[in-house]
């Protein structure tokens, strides 16, 4: 029987993010899906800002940046006639920007980056059954060869909406479905409207109802969109999965050139003509949100875990944080030197923001996103996902008032670090871009060097190790004596940025989240709060 330490089950951008991760982390993985070849398809293509981040710190951001194209903005038409129009502006603190990027293109830089950890896609493999005892999983795996087993630590359930690992785990999948059906298009058009814009117009019934619909999201290409669209009566019909899950793309009859045509000529802003489908089909949406995102040693995440209504292109990229999260912890379980409550603090951290974004998406689905309330900047960061926090986490130091960011918060990035051998500035993502914890000392005049000494020490030995520590520098602090890496806040942004105060100490996890600020620092204070994630070896 084969082994390895984790069984990653599909090979879309969650399950392959996973599994890259996990062997950025050191672990050994392999990856299965069922499919003989990637599908070719741009369902999910909104890329968020926090999604770039994270893959600026898994080493592929460049990759993403070369293929993908802004979105700038979205323009509104209501029954014919122009709307609001948004323009999708994050403010400078924000290292990235919202992009489109077809999921086809998204799993093939994925898929090339895992390959630089040796680590291939294991093609027309389907999982059969996979069962788990105290010691780890045992996986039975079909493939053209024949019947295969397979023993892991630990199997992450990536694979879907009808998941059989979910299923195996005996977990409930609770929600609805949508009554309407859609259809979806990879089409040309030959418009005016502003290159990097998307497009929703609506038309309303005399009952005040949408009964029309036309969304358009801009793809690399000259004119060159995916558009969805509520399926005509002659394409409507029942999948037939007989899982009761009605979620996804469909397996009838596709839509055609005149099917997407007819609704452009309704709906379009302006006369248009469509053309070069590439591909199409219906679909379905549902809205579900399964009860534990652990069982035993097996885990779920993306749509085995929750699937929603594709407003605000909330789903793929929640996928790709659900598995950013938990393979760091994974790694450390693996290595035999993750707490006591390490694992289960994957299920404490993300099913609340899978319940958020699960209710969030419905609503706006059903009353459109007007329907929320705040300032625009505040609505923005939460669809960019910058918004996303652990701050009731077992892992994080409680709030003490300080910050922002307080605990459990995403830690923001800040440009303008000076290092003493490079020619250029640098931003607080380089320092963070390790796969370890991260422990910032902000640093003035006053700090005596064998105090923040000895609270470094202490630190690195509770983390076994696995830490990075860096002293940044006010602008009038002097060099330190102590051989500490340092980085200078010559313009002040990390003070601004962290609202740090003299002497104060930051701890940051793999995945971006600070688990705490301690001010004063104390060796046990930063011993006690690192021991929510490491054990004792």
């Amino acid at each position: 029987m084969d082994e390895t330490d984790v069984l990653v089950v599909g090979a879309g951008p969650v399950g392959l993010t996973a599994a890259a991760e996990l062997r950025r982390h050191g672990v050994d993985c392999r990856i299965v899906d069922r499919l003989v070849t990637p599908q070719h398809f741009a369902k999910a293509v909104g890329v968020q800002p926090r999604t770039m981040e994270v893959w600026d710190a898994m080493g592929m951001v460049r990759a993403a940046l070369d293929e993908a194209v802004p979105m700038l903005g979205q323009l509104f038409f209501v029954d014919g006639k122009p709307g609001p129009r948004v323009e999708l502006a994050l403010p400078p603190d924000v290292p990235y920007g919202f992009a489109a990027l077809p999921q086809y293109t998204t799993e093939r830089l994925l898929t090339e980056h895992l390959a630089g950890y040796g680590t291939p896609v294991e093609r027309g493999t389907e999982l059969v059954s996979v069962e788990q005892d105290q010691d780890g999983v045992r996986a039975l795996l079909r493939t053209a060869s024949g019947s295969q087993e397979l023993r892991a630590r630990y199997a992450v359930g990536c694979d879907g909406a009808h998941s059989l690992v979910r299923k195996a785990a005996g977990l409930r999948f609770e929600g609805d479905a949508f009554p309407e059906q859609y259809m979806l298009g990879d089409v040309e058009v030959g418009w005016d409207v502003p290159a990097g814009y998307g497009i929703r117009a609506t038309h309303h019934g005399a009952d005040g109802r949408v009964d029309d619909l036309l969304v358009c999201i801009p793809l690399p290409g000259r004119g060159r969109y995916r558009m969805s669209m509520m399926v005509p009566d002659e394409l409507s019909g029942d999948d037939g999965r007989g899982d009761g899950v009605e979620h996804g793309l469909e397996s009838g009859a596709a839509p055609d050139l005149r099917h997407i045509q007819a609704v452009l000529d309704r709906l379009s802003p302006q006369p248009v003509h469509a053309s070069a489908l590439r591909w199409s089909s219906t679909f379905r949406i549902s809205h579900r949100l399964v009860n534990h995102y652990r069982s035993g040693r097996l885990f779920l995440a993306g749509d085995a875990a929750h699937i929603h209504p594709p407003t605000g292109a909330q789903g793929m990229n929640t996928g790709i944080q659900d598995a950013y999260n938990l393979a760091w912890k994974l790694a450390l379980a693996v290595r035999g030197i993750g707490a006591d409550g390490l694992l289960d603090s994957y299920h404490a951290e993300r099913h609340p923001v899978g319940a958020e974004v699960v209710g969030r998406t419905v609503r706006h689905a059903r009353e459109g996103v007007p329907a929320d309330t705040g300032d625009l900047e505040t609505i923005l960061r939460r669809e960019a996902q910058l918004l996303v926090g652990y701050p009731d986490s077992p892992l994080v130091e409680p709030a003490s008032g300080a910050g922002p960011p307080a605990p459990g918060e995403r830690a923001p990035d800040c440009r303008g670090l000076d290092r003493a051998l490079a020619g250029y500035p640098f931003r607080l993502f380089d320092l963070l871009r390790g796969p370890r914890h991260t422990l910032l000392f902000h640093v003035d005049a006053a700090a005596p060097d064998e105090h923040v000494t000895t609270c470094a020490v202490a630190a690195l030995s509770t983390a076994h190790g696995l830490l990075d520590v860096y002293a940044v520098l006010a602008p009038d602090a002097p060099a330190p004596r102590w051989r500490l890496p340092t980085a200078r806040d010559t313009a002040g942004e990390f003070r601004r940025a962290y609202a740090a105060r003299p002497g104060e100490a930051f701890l940051i996890r793999p995945d971006g989240h600070l688990a705490g600020r301690f001010h004063p620092p104390t060796p046990e204070g930063l011993a006690t709060c690192l021991r929510r994630t490491f054990g004792t070896g």
